[in-house]
């Protein structure tokens, strides 16, 4: 059986590959795809749950030292976080299955977009930290706050007024879920920190 470390890197990756997708199929029309991410949204919360189960077993049974216990607290701390964050995945891909992304303006796809990409790459330096258990170094605080900036662009292209009032109503939860992925991936080098203590 996998360790508990390698299946919280499996999480780490699926959410980000649910990201990703979720994006591809909000801004492409595919609803299939974005079924696809509805779908393994359960398959996460599923795994998620077998792995904190695992944790509290080796916690129960194990009697760890100090230093293990930390790591398996530190772990217990991580789980929520990856559960959240692939939730807005799904919510993201359920835009994509309302067809969305289809009636957004130009501008707000692209800032859609490159929200995603900012998100997606905070989450791949996330995850390097959890697999070399170290956040030492790594600052998201820059990757933070262009998604800040970008969150306000698209808000004031919302306000703009050139979408539909439904439309514009879902692209300003867009904006805010992208934002979340980010914070929660600050969330986690923190989490990832209490390794190193």
């Amino acid at each position: 059986m996998p360790s508990v470390e390698q299946l919280v890197l499996v999480l780490f990756g699926r959410v980000t590959e649910a990201v990703a997708q979720a994006t591809s199929a909000l801004l492409d029309g595919d609803v299939l795809l974005g079924q696809t991410v509805i779908d393994a949204d359960r398959a996460i919360d599923q795994q998620t749950e077998v792995v904190g189960q695992l944790v509290w077993a080796q916690i129960d049974s194990q009697h760890p030292t100090p230093t293990e216990l930390r790591h398996l607290v530190a772990v217990l701390l991580v789980l929520p976080e990856l559960e959240r964050s692939a939730d807005l995945a799904e919510h993201i891909a359920q835009r994509a299955a309302g067809n969305v992304g289809a009636n957004m303006t130009p501008v707000s796809r692209g800032i859609v977009q490159r929200m995603s990409e900012v998100a997606i790459e905070m989450w791949r330096s996330a995850t390097n930290a959890y697999a070399n258990r170290s956040a030492e170094g790594l600052d998201l605080h820059e990757a933070d706050e262009e998604l800040d900036i970008l969150h306000e662009r698209l808000t004031a292209e919302v306000a703009g007024g050139t979408m539909r009032p439904p439309v514009a109503a879902q692209v300003t939860l867009l904006a805010r879920f992208y934002e979340r992925l980010g914070d929660h991936s600050v969330n986690l080098t923190r989490r990832i920190s209490i390794f190193q203590d």
